[in-house]
């Protein structure tokens, strides 16, 4: 008879959700990585703009031209402010999967470790029959010597 453990849907089940949840978390860190991305992008781009708009300063410029670079740069800023939004809310969403993530690898953790010590005993008293069964031999020509 072979070693069989009873909770080992149990177990697949819990390393299906472990997987899950890793694969959401990964996700979400991938989202955060993006946003991120972006906004240090569009700082870059928020600093050449002002630096342009320095040097275009130093010359004489039409009200219109003036008014498009700050009317950009207003939009970008709006863009960065909804961004950073859009990051806090990701942080959150990361810190909250990580939780749950979390929750799901101890619950695998502990059948495992559950797994391994009735593995360990199964193992064990196999070895006790099996050294049972030579003493039984060994007895067993003794006696017929």
């Amino acid at each position: 008879m072979g070693f069989r453990f009873p909770l080992s849907t149990v177990l697949r089940i819990r390393e299906s959700i472990e997987n899950r949840e890793e694969i959401a978390l990964k996700a979400i860190q991938q989202e955060t990585a993006r946003l991120r991305r972006t906004i240090g992008e569009l700082n870059l781009h928020i600093t050449e703009g002002y630096q342009e708009l320095e040097k275009v300063m130093q010359h004489p410029l039409k009200a219109r031209e003036m008014q498009m670079i700050l009317g950009e740069l207003e939009r970008a800023g709006t863009k960065r402010q909804d961004l950073l939004l859009e990051l806090e809310v990701s942080l959150h969403k990361q810190r909250e999967q990580l939780r749950t993530y979390r929750a799901a690898v101890r619950g695998r953790q502990t059948l495992s470790e559950m797994l391994a010590q009735k593995r360990a005993e199964y193992a064990q008293k196999q070895e006790r029959i099996q050294q049972r069964f030579l003493d039984d031999v060994f007895a067993a020509r003794s006696k017929n010597r």
